[in-house]
């Protein structure tokens, strides 16, 4: 399929999107949609050529013609069960091919005035958080598939918290895709809203459980208000045989605090784009991933920390651990603007490779117009040490031992920052099993 062909398949496609609606159209929303598909038919699909995309290449996913509306489909809870990682001590919201299920979702008691579910019901109640946040941050004007996103936007998650609660409990979101036979585009869109001195932790979780052939393109949003906390966790565990791309907007007003941790065992293609942006002094953010690919596996991690404001402090540091002939990429840039003195940023990638085949490209980038300001950034991309190896072998521990010893070992500054046990007890069962076979 041309780079034509498929964007004028979700072109031509919109009135079956429109029809599936049910007559739901919030006609001031509808007006979001239709002018969001007005600039994805006027914006060009990225190639090689763009400098945001010299390493990745979208063909693998637009020579797909996916149907805009997925397949409704039966799932068992104990599917649901499989990405669950406590004693459903948590609050759990789930999506199934893109559509809210109330029946498999589940709340626990929550603060006076708090918002937890679906998007969808509050585009039909014109809710007014979702009027004033929605499409603030992920402007979609000059990206493609956010575009794609708002023009398609059916469902998704929506949290509100109000001012001064604190939510004990993490909530889980659980986007479980089932394909079959049939190729589907899922297009989630996510609307977080954490108000001024308010506190929550969000689990956002891909998965599916079959290698089918979908198209995961998800937009979230996130406001973290005046001396609120936000914690988010982003786990991706999907189809080999998928397509993954996913965008992450925050807005950090004064004295905020952020933090996000992306663990991928990735898709056959995957590109995730996270951004934060302080607009207000005294605000932290720290961004943290973890990928694991083998085969043919293709991850791009594209980040971007925007300090507007002076006074306030960064921390990234995303490990890559490739196999096979997998390919990953990470770009990561660091904006201090003029007037942000008292910058504070750290930015690191680490990568492994585990075979001659694998390819890792690591782009850090720091862009400073401040002179107050104490900023660093470095990446490394190597093998295993050997010489560690060869001290674990000697004290006699086989070869395949001594490597998931390290792999752990390299892994973990990125799973302890995670503070949630019981999802740090899941992610160390996820990488023994994929490094002590």
């Amino acid at each position: 399929m041309s780079n034509k062909d498929f964007k004028q398949w979700f072109i031509e496609n919109f009135q079956t999107f429109e029809k599936s609606l049910n007559g739901e159209k919030t006609e001031s929303f509808h007006e979001i949609r239709k002018d969001a598909l007005s600039k994805f038919s006027s914006l060009n699909i990225p190639t090689v050529k763009d400098e945001e995309w010299k390493y990745t290449n979208i063909s693998p996913v637009i020579k797909h013609n996916f149907n805009i509306v997925p397949p409704k489909t039966d799932v068992a809870p104990e599917i649901i069960g499989k990405f669950l990682f406590d004693k459903l001590e948590h609050h759990l919201l789930v999506f199934v091919n893109g559509e809210f299920r109330k029946d498999l979702s589940r709340l626990n008691e929550l603060p006076k005035d708090m918002e937890v579910g679906s998007l969808a019901v509050a585009i039909k109640n014109n809710h007014p958080a979702l009027l004033k946040h929605f499409g603030k941050y992920a402007e979609d004007s000059n990206n493609l598939f956010t575009a794609l996103n708002s023009a398609f936007t059916k469902d998704g998650a929506f949290i509100l918290v109000p001012k001064g609660k604190i939510v004990e409990d993490p909530i889980h979101i659980i986007f479980l895709n089932i394909a079959g036979e049939e190729k589907f585009i899922t297009q989630p869109r996510n609307l977080f809203i954490a108000e001024a001195n308010s506190q929550v932790t969000i689990i956002e979780h891909y998965g599916s459980d079959k290698d089918g052939i979908y198209f995961n393109n998800s937009v979230t949003e996130i406001f973290v208000g005046e001396n609120a906390v936000v914690d988010h966790i982003k786990l991706q565990e999907e189809s080999l045989k998928s397509f993954h791309i996913g965008r992450m907007e925050v807005d950090q007003e004064r004295n905020s605090a952020f933090s996000s941790h992306l663990i991928s065992t990735g898709a056959e293609f995957s590109r995730n784009e996270f951004t934060t942006r302080f607009n207000g002094q005294g605000g932290e953010s720290m961004l943290n991933g973890l990928f694991m690919i083998k085969d043919e596996q293709f991850f791009d991690a594209h980040t971007m920390i925007d300090h507007a404001m002076p006074n306030c402090n960064s921390h990234e540091h995303y490990k890559g651990i490739l196999q096979d002939k997998a390919r990953g990429v990470f770009n990561g840039k660091v904006m201090v603007r003029p007037d942000a003195q008292k910058t504070n940023a750290f930015q690191e990638n680490n990568s492994i490779l585990l075979s001659d085949d694998a390819v890792m490209n690591s782009k850090p980038q720091l862009e400073i117009f401040a002179d107050d300001v104490k900023c660093s950034h470095g990446a490394t991309v190597g093998k295993l040490d050997e010489e560690a190896k060869f001290y674990l072998k000697s004290r006699g521990i086989g070869e395949e031992s001594a490597t998931a010893m390290l792999i752990h070992a390299f892994a973990s500054d990125v799973i302890k920052t995670i503070k949630i046990e019981p999802l740090r007890e899941y992610l160390e069962e996820i990488i023994t099993k994929r490094f002590n076979q």
